[in-house]
């Protein structure tokens, strides 16, 4: 089975950029072409239109985990029992809430200022479950979620079922008021495709050193170039390590997904409307579902911590689980309507904080979203290149101050631990799959 991401497939490809070679020097050099990098890149070009930045990925810009999520814009969490109104940890949440409506506005003026097309919703999405325990504290929910500034309902009943047009969710919150909806691959593509033309942008690219130049800034090596740079930013998740950058406390995860041709014809003209829609399980393991313009149907429900790549069975494998799980949804699906199989990464931190970090003289990293990479990235962009230029904004020292990844234990055991607890998630969200 191949490995086609369906967001890509449907909003096509840019053009390709050349790869590197040769000795270069840069101003500003910028490690991943994803929404961070790219975001990093626009901001740099803004404050100083006069320097030189270079971009460079491992890949195809713009076609890596960042074009491969699910396209949720998330400004506000749904928050635990302790993060509740009068609990212990809901000035905790009243910070990530802050740094949440933050990122979602800077979700709104990236795509206003540049003009891009992808699919943009601020109806919000829903979180939603098949048992109805997995919500018990629902009403808490809501008011904690509207006291940060969101507009959150709650559903149940017929009303939720004609809502999503699915017998299988028994409760859910509804959430808008900056959550929102988007096709991925297409708003990166469109950050790329947008960049000014003081940006070079070099694809297939990997660096494989990066060692520091004493007062000069770091020298960047490919397989068959380098670049000389004063400053640089590393914007490449949780893939740190591959750039020489260990024990930011990041590590990476794996999903996979399914993208369904167009659905048309009954019974889906009666059971889905044309503003589409989004699902969020409340549990890790959980299944995550979205209906998508033109009818099409998404569905995620892997997450798995693995130190290698699915091959063509594995992934078939992963497409059955989808199928099931869109049958356990709306019965009337075959899997020969499933079009599209691919998989991803997720940045992940044990905290669920990200690592935000000066990690030394003129160079800066961030990494870890936690599953919220297209309003965080976008943000971390910014800020990142905010700070490396010696900024300051109380957004900036609200994520330095959240910037607390935590601890990892060293290999194996930390892969041991990893693959067992992301087995227990799995398991214990098999009903909400």
């Amino acid at each position: 089975m191949n490995n086609v991401c369906g967001w890509i497939a449907l909003a096509g490809e840019s053009p390709q950029r050349p790869k590197l070679t040769g000795s270069q020097k840069t101003d500003w050099l910028i490690i991943g072409g994803g929404i961070t990098g790219l975001s990093a890149a626009h901001s740099l070009a803004q404050m100083f239109p006069q320097q030189r930045i270079v971009l460079l990925d491992r890949q195809r810009v713009a076609q890596g985990a960042s074009a491969r999520n699910s396209g949720f814009v998330v400004s506000h969490e749904l928050p635990g029992l302790d993060e509740l109104i009068g609990q212990p940890g809901h000035d905790a949440y009243q910070l990530a809430s802050r740094i949440g409506v933050a990122a979602g506005k800077e979700v709104r003026q990236r795509i206003a200022e540049l003009d891009i097309k992808c699919e943009f919703s601020e109806a919000g999405y829903h979180f939603a479950v098949h048992q109805p325990q997995r919500l018990d504290h629902s009403e808490q929910c809501v008011a904690t979620l509207n006291a940060a500034g969101a507009s959150a309902s709650s559903l149940e009943g017929k009303a939720l079922q004609q809502r999503l047009g699915s017998r299988f969710y028994q409760r859910a919150i509804h959430c808008a008021g900056g959550n929102g909806l988007l096709q991925p691959a297409k708003y990166v593509k469109g950050l790329l495709d947008r960049l000014p033309a003081q940006v070079e942008v070099y694809e297939n690219s990997s660096v494989d050193d990066l060692q520091p130049i004493a007062g000069k800034g770091w020298r960047a090596r490919t397989a068959e170039g380098e670049v000389e740079a004063a400053q640089v930013l590393v914007c490449v998740g949780a893939f740190l390590p591959r750039v020489g950058l260990h024990r930011s406390g990041t590590f990476a995860l794996e999903l996979s997904a399914s993208i369904t041709r167009p659905l048309t014809g009954e019974p889906w003209q009666t059971l889905f409307d044309d503003q589409g829609w989004g699902v969020l399980s409340t549990l890790p393991g959980g299944a995550t579902v979205r209906l998508l313009p033109g009818r099409r149907l998404l569905i995620r429900n892997t997450v798995e911590y693995r130190q290698r790549d699915l091959n063509g069975s594995d992934l078939a494998a992963r497409q059955h689980q989808h199928l099931l799980g869109l049958q356990k949804r709306f019965p009337g699906i075959t899997a020969t309507d499933l079009q599209h199989t691919w998989t991803g990464h997720l940045s992940a931190t044990r905290s669920g904080e990200p690592y935000f970090s000066r990690i030394a003289e003129r160079l800066h990293g961030v990494a870890g979203c936690n599953g919220s990479g297209v309003a965080r990235g976008t943000l971390w962009g910014r800020l990142l290149a905010e700070m490396a230029a010696g900024s300051d904004s109380p957004v900036l020292r609200d994520v330095l101050a959240q910037a607390r990844p935590g601890y990892l234990p060293p290999r194996p055991l930390f892969d041991i631990g990893a693959t067992l607890r992301m087995g227990w998630e799995v398991r214990r969200a098999r009903h909400e799959r």
